[in-house]
């Protein structure tokens, strides 16, 4: 089974071009998602954002409070990094065990911080999502409801895009004039052909 990775900037896209794949029957691992469910339910990981973040990164009900977590670590780099340093390795390492546990052709693993967190290393191929700074910064503030200021900051942590599309073998533009699901079809099939190939069997 190949093994995918799949990103792009924030506001590339690049949730919605894996429920794409989702459709073709292709399972994906979501990194957010996935880093979500660790800091609300590893005990280890709650005790380490307590010790980093005070009680105040866990609402009453007990649930990560995100909104919190996300307004300091934008403001502070440091912050950032030790959130980094914790989180990363272990949504690479839950990522490696679902990868693990897939029957498919292939499997693709979806984050925005794919070659920054080390998460690409042991990964096939990489596919890219493209899209211009201005349409992804309206996308942001969009579904986020933030400032552009704030959406700035949050573009800044990750790497630009003329670098990261670089380090991609696929990249697929999601810039509301090119088609995306002929695209993505496209791109499919390559996969499956690749797959096919003996030393991938």
């Amino acid at each position: 089974m190949l093994r995918i990775g799949l990103t792009g900037g924030i506001g590339s896209g690049k949730s919605t071009v894996a429920r794409v794949f989702e459709t073709l029957g292709i399972p994906v691992y979501y990194a957010d998602d996935a880093a979500k469910r660790l800091m609300n339910q590893d005990p280890a990981i709650r005790s380490a954002l307590k010790e980093m973040f005070g009680e105040a990164c866990y609402l009453d009900s007990g649930v990560l409070n995100r909104a919190y977590i996300a307004t300091v670590v934008f403001e502070n780099p440091e912050k950032r990094e030790q959130l980094n340093q914790l989180i990363h390795p272990a949504t690479i390492a839950d990522a490696n065990k679902w990868l693990s546990e897939q029957h498919a052709v292939y499997a693709l693993r979806e984050a925005a911080l794919l070659f920054e967190s080390g998460a690409a290393e042991g990964l096939d191929y990489v596919i890219g999502v493209s899209a211009p700074a201005s349409l992804r910064m309206q996308r942001v503030i969009k579904r986020d409801q933030l400032s552009e200021e704030a959406v700035q900051k949050r573009m800044a942590t990750q790497l630009q895009d003329t670098i990261k599309l670089k380090l991609c073998d696929f990249v697929i533009v999601n810039d509301e004039r090119v088609g995306l699901l002929p695209q993505v079809l496209d791109l499919h099939k390559k996969l499956i052909a690749i797959a096919a190939q003996p030393m991938h069997r």
